[in-house]
């Protein structure tokens, strides 16, 4: 075991990991061999590897706006026509959100918490159930453009968008695209209707991974989170300029947010980071460009925020001048 495999081994138990939970992390830079470590049974009693197919929950808001770039890269999605263009089903209201709003998230839709409501009567989690909940809200409760305010169903209505304006869908576009070209082998969109693909471990009982697109959706293992990762911090797609281009409110204001990827600083540097997160799943994944550094990680049975604390603690260890990864 390395050095930094030790270190890592010390700071998972310092935020509260006990040695036989699971979970799985990575770092890499700078082409050197990822530094890799893995612990811990996943619910039907395999060991929890860097190849284990997982949910990445909102990871998937990542290559949802992927998708979306190269589009609006090739002319094939403005980001400037409305929501009602792509999605004519919705009320009035959709005249006043643009695309860009849905990818920044303030395209002030109705609350997560609202929606659900709706669908825990008469809808599943799935893109359609998601979509005829929308229908459900006559008006917003505020103007589009005004506030950041996360919204997962904004993510369901790009996807669906995505969808509509290469005519094929998501799943097929993103393997074709995304997927094979960053050889990402084991991801993919995963529609239904079963609730997961094969191979995939399951989530805690009795909480299958919602069947939305967009929001999340995404399957995929830590090594491919990492192949993500690399391929943003080399512009291996010729987006990563437009997809880490911060967000702002109609009135010129910035946000912290890009093109589904939180934008923050640490030790100096600008990292882009995003979790991701479901009933006993936790996943976060950051990015420090200009160190050409690539961190992931997921937590199995994980109900906690540690996650959080972890990456922190990690991008502490690997940003002090004297702890480069080796």
């Amino acid at each position: 075991m390395s050095q930094l495999q030790q270190r890592m081994t010390a700071l998972i138990a310092g935020v509260g990991y006990r040695s036989d939970e699971p979970i799985v992390v990575g770092m890499q830079q700078r082409g050197a061999p990822p530094i890799l470590l893995a612990q811990g049974l996943t619910f039907s009693g395999e060991p929890l590897t860097v190849t284990t197919l997982t949910y990445a929950a909102s990871l998937s808001k990542q290559m949802t706006a992927a998708c979306a770039a190269l589009l609006a890269q090739h002319g094939e999605l403005d980001m400037e026509s409305t929501l009602s263009r792509w999605l004519p089903q919705l009320p009035a209201w959709a005249d006043t959100v643009r695309i860009r709003h849905l990818v920044h998230h303030t395209a002030a839709l109705p609350a997560d918490s609202q929606i659900d409501a709706i669908m825990a009567t008469d809808a599943d989690r799935t893109t359609p159930g998601v979509l005829h909940a929308l229908t459900r809200f006559p008006t917003l409760d505020r103007r589009p453009g005004t506030e950041h305010v996360y919204s997962n169903a904004g993510y369901v209505c790009l996807a669906t968008a995505v969808e509509r304006a290469i005519g094929q869908p998501l799943p097929d576009f993103a393997r074709r695209r995304l997927f094979t070209p960053l050889a990402m082998a084991d991801t993919c969109y995963w529609p239904g209707p079963d609730p997961a693909p094969p191979g995939a471990v399951p989530l805690a009982p009795p909480h299958p991974a919602p069947l939305s697109l967009g929001d999340g959706g995404v399957w995929t293992t830590l090594n491919d989170l990492l192949r993500w990762s690399r391929a943003l911090n080399a512009d291996d797609l010729g987006i990563s300029e437009l997809m880490q281009t911060r967000g702002c409110l109609d009135d010129g204001t910035p946000i912290d947010y890009a093109w589904g990827m939180g934008v923050r600083s640490h030790a100096g540097h600008r990292v882009y980071r995003h979790g991701g997160g479901w009933t006993g799943l936790r996943a976060i994944q950051a990015r420090i460009p200009d160190l050409d550094l690539s961190i992931a990680l997921i937590a199995i049975n994980d109900h906690t925020e540690r996650r959080v604390m972890l990456l922190d603690s990690l991008l502490d260890e690997v940003t002090k001048p004297s702890h480069p990864i080796r």
